[in-house]
């Protein structure tokens, strides 16, 4: 049994999940859908939009459809509100469980930290939290702070806290880094651990032999990273390495592992999740018109199934 897969344990067990009330979600509006086969699909969700911004959108669309394989899909849906967006995210999410559960028996999952635990809020919600089979969750993170689980920069501690004490996931299913080790040994245990689950058939293996996990759920920062891979940095270009550490983080703390990109694009689902007008600069560089390939990590990411969720703000420049 691997290291990080032994603290996961420890650590979880000392937990007791505790309920909270639920209150029933309420659906999202939609205004309509625009598919492109093979490419990327944009669904408007918000009232008011004109032919001439739905024919630049449609550019913008075709121009990132052109530069996506058959094999690879992207869709972008755009809410009115966050909370729109959160309806939606939830059942995407569910949606997901159910079919990988049936087909697999297990669903692995990837979280990230900053806003996107929020985000998740709806699945905590009925029907959701009573229809979705917890026990078949097993949950990872696409990055993570080299600090104490109990400290406010852990994306764990940021996780239990708002997500997973809610529901009944099992503690064993939850993979937690070893925050005794230093960065680098954090990083080689975790990557340990996910050898570990990929021979054990728990994550499934891509034909690159790289983890294929079913749903990674991705935030954006306002200078286009994601997880702990930074624009100009060296890591964005690790092709060998499944988990990796950096020790100059430009955002604090400094100390941080984190998924490659060949780890991510082996993903069958990615839901990047984007709210706020404070990323609008971002998502208008990676999704715009006048994109300019790989100028920022996100436009990187590349799974067979890519879902770009944005509320108003974040969209608001395309």
């Amino acid at each position: 049994m691997s290291l990080c897969f032994a603290a996961s344990i420890r650590t979880l067990s000392s937990y007791s999940l505790r309920n909270y009330n639920r209150l029933e979600p309420q659906r999202g509006r939609g205004v309509g859908s625009v598919g492109l086969r093979g490419g990327l699909a944009f669904d408007r969700r918000k009232l008011g939009i004109d032919r001439r911004q739905l024919r630049g959108e449609l550019k913008a669309s075709l121009s990132m459809a052109d530069s996506v394989g058959e094999k690879n899909k992207k869709k972008v849906e755009v809410f009115d509100a966050e909370e729109d967006l959160a309806v939606s995210l939830a059942k995407y999410t569910a949606d997901l469980s159910e079919k990988f559960a049936k087909e697999r028996g297990s669903f692995t999952v990837v979280l990230s930290g900053g806003s996107l635990i929020k985000s998740l809020r709806k699945l905590l919600e009925p029907p959701y939290v009573d229809s979705i089979d917890w026990s078949k969750w097993h949950v990872f993170w696409v990055d993570e702070r080299v600090v104490p689980k109990d400290h406010d920069d852990s994306n764990y501690k940021l996780a239990f806290d708002g997500f997973l004490c809610r529901v009944p996931i099992l503690p064993g299913h939850v993979y937690a880094i070893n925050d005794a080790l230093s960065a680098e040994g954090a990083a080689d245990d975790y990557e340990t651990c996910l050898k570990h689950l990929v021979h054990s058939k728990i994550v499934d293996s891509a034909a690159s032999g790289f983890p294929k996990f079913d749903l990674m759920l991705l935030g954006m920062g306002p200078d286009g990273h994601v997880a702990s891979l930074f624009p100009g940095h060296p890591l964005v270009n690790e092709k060998e390495k499944w988990v990796t550490f950096i020790k100059d983080s430009p955002k604090p703390p400094p100390e941080r592992i984190t998924f490659t990109f060949p780890v991510i694009n082996s993903s069958a689902h990615i839901a990047l999740v984007v709210a706020g007008a404070g990323k609008a600069n971002a998502v208008y560089k990676a999704l715009g018109e006048n994109q300019n390939p790989n100028e920022l990590p996100v436009q990187r990411v590349s799974p067979e199934e890519l879902t770009w969720f944005l509320d108003k703000g974040a969209a608001s420049k395309l």
